[in-house]
């Protein structure tokens, strides 16, 4: 399910793993590029800096509670130069032995491409093969 706004786009999946192997995979560089198909460079480590699909994605941990909740800055080499980043904030939820996926996408700049799109294609449909 999804809700899309101007400027806000939020998404939510269940899938067949626990939360500590989607925090893994969205916060170490190696299960990020293998669950994605693409170069990440990631931390699992407040205030550091990551990238994601060879560098199209850059951003920076702003807060982190293991297993539970990531909030990051995140910007493409699409937004133009003087936009501000925009936030995105995961939370995972383990019920019935599957996890649940929630993802807030924030301050996206006005004109910008079809996030909806792209976080199906390029994180969510990966996600649920990667978990399998």
């Amino acid at each position: 399910m999804q809700i899309i706004k101007h400027g806000f786009l939020q998404r939510f999946a269940y899938f067949s793993t626990d939360a500590k192997r989607l925090y893994q995979a969205w916060l170490y560089s190696e299960q990020h590029s293998k669950m994605t198909g693409a170069e990440a460079t990631c931390s699992d480590i407040e205030g550091e800096a990551f990238t994601a699909w060879d560098g199209y994605i850059s951003g920076v941990n702003i807060e982190l509670n293991e297993n539970q909740r990531i909030v990051q800055t995140f910007r493409t080499t699409e937004f133009p130069e003087d936009e501000g980043d925009s936030k995105i904030e995961i939370t995972l939820s383990e019920m019935d032995g599957k996890c649940e996926f929630t993802l807030m996408h924030t301050n996206i700049p006005e004109g910008q491409s079809d996030y909806k799109k792209g976080w199906i294609e390029h994180y969510f449909e990966p996600m649920a093969e990667y978990c399998d």
